[in-house]
């Protein structure tokens, strides 16, 4: 049985009878930038019944390249973020990457997600956990989904209860990833609800050389695949125009097709759970 999370009214993970959807811009790449797509995903799914979380990182600290861009960094991203939840009534989410942060984002967001490269970081699960905020923890592409278990069970020595795992593909040789959907159903086992990351997962880590590339024609069949599998939320990267997207645009969902993806995925969710129901 999975623990439902709620982190607004109209937001629940492990719902059966929906699926929350958590996308944006990969980093905030201005004010003005994360406020359109806030207001047109918001409407997308609104329009859709869908529960939608809004997603963009203040700071990359992981880029391939001293030279990418990072964001706007902590301050100032966290006071854009805040508009956006004044605005929009929506609950926000972005990545945290050092203890010293956490006290700060748990000021702001609804849901504290730690990077794939960090989810053994002992000291910042810890820090997170103690807050009383939800918190996602990206499973690491270098981690077997039983390994996950530890995750979970680093988070509930602080206390913590409201709790997320991300799937999010695994290092299939040099700059390649691959899904193995039996992590979904592996980590929904240790009781709390499973994300899939459609777009991370069919990113080519380090593929440009000082950036990542990525085969953004497959999000639809791994999203699909991901909603098969029982995931209980879908993780895009969304952006208005990827070519130009700051960050992950090779493997960015393209806004303009959004709305026809989330209808594809709310009818492939609606026939697992009809599924479920027959057997």
């Amino acid at each position: 049985m999975v623990q439902t999370v709620t982190v607004y009214p109209q937001v629940v993970f492990g719902d059966p009878s929906r699926f929350v959807f958590i996308g944006g811009p990969c980093v905030i790449e201005s004010e003005s930038s994360v406020l359109r797509h806030a207001e047109k995903i918001s409407a997308i799914c609104r329009d859709l019944g869908i529960p939608y979380v809004f997603k963009a990182s203040f700071d990359k600290a992981n880029r391939s390249s001293s030279k990418s861009f990072r964001g706007p960094g902590l301050e100032a991203g966290l006071k854009i973020l805040s508009r956006v939840k004044k605005e929009f009534g929506i609950p926000v989410l972005s990545d945290v990457h050092e203890a010293a942060q956490v006290d700060a984002c748990a000021e702001v967001l609804d849901i504290l997600q730690i990077p794939a490269f960090l989810c053994r970081q002992t000291d910042l699960i810890f820090a997170a956990g103690k807050t009383g905020k939800t918190v996602n923890v990206k499973k690491g592409q270098f981690l077997s989904p039983w390994d996950a278990r530890n995750i979970v069970d680093k988070l509930k020595e602080t206390g913590c209860n409201k709790i997320l795992l991300t799937e999010r593909g695994a290092s299939f040789g040099y700059n390649n990833l691959v899904s193995d959907f039996r992590s979904i159903p592996v980590m929904r086992g240790f009781g709390y609800p499973v994300i899939f990351d459609a777009t991370h997962s069919v990113q080519l880590p380090g593929g440009q050389g000082t950036a990542s590339g990525g085969m953004a024609e497959f999000i639809p069949t791994l999203a699909k695949c991901g909603i098969a599998a029982g995931a209980d939320a879908v993780f895009m990267e969304v952006h208005e125009d990827p070519s130009k997207a700051l960050s992950d645009g090779p493997n960015a969902m393209p806004l303009t097709k959004l709305k026809s993806l989330l209808e594809l995925l709310d009818r492939v969710h609606a026939a697992v759970r009809e599924s479920k129901v027959m057997l």
